[in-house]
């Protein structure tokens, strides 16, 4: 089971202005582009660790979309793992 701790400390590496940063592109109706700060946040981040929710409950409790998630790093320039 996947342990989620997404009070200040955010997760995969990423702090929660940068998960918040990423928002607008991953829940939108129409989703917008990637802000340089979510890009930014997803080059540090643990992406095998973020490819771990996106099957999870809790992205669309955060109002996520986990297929508008997923698409946010090939949007950045970064590469996911091939098991993603």
């Amino acid at each position: 089971m996947i342990s989620v701790v997404m009070a200040d400390e955010g997760i995969c590496n990423m702090s929660m202005a940068g998960l918040d940063s990423c928002k607008p592109a991953a829940s939108g109706s129409p989703p917008q582009e990637p802000s340089q700060e979510c890009c930014e946040a997803l080059a540090g981040a643990d992406l095998p660790c973020l490819c771990s929710y996106k099957n999870s409950m809790w992205l669309p409790m955060y109002g996520i979309d986990p297929d508008l998630a997923m698409q946010l790093p090939k949007k950045c320039n970064l590469q996911l793992p091939q098991d993603c």
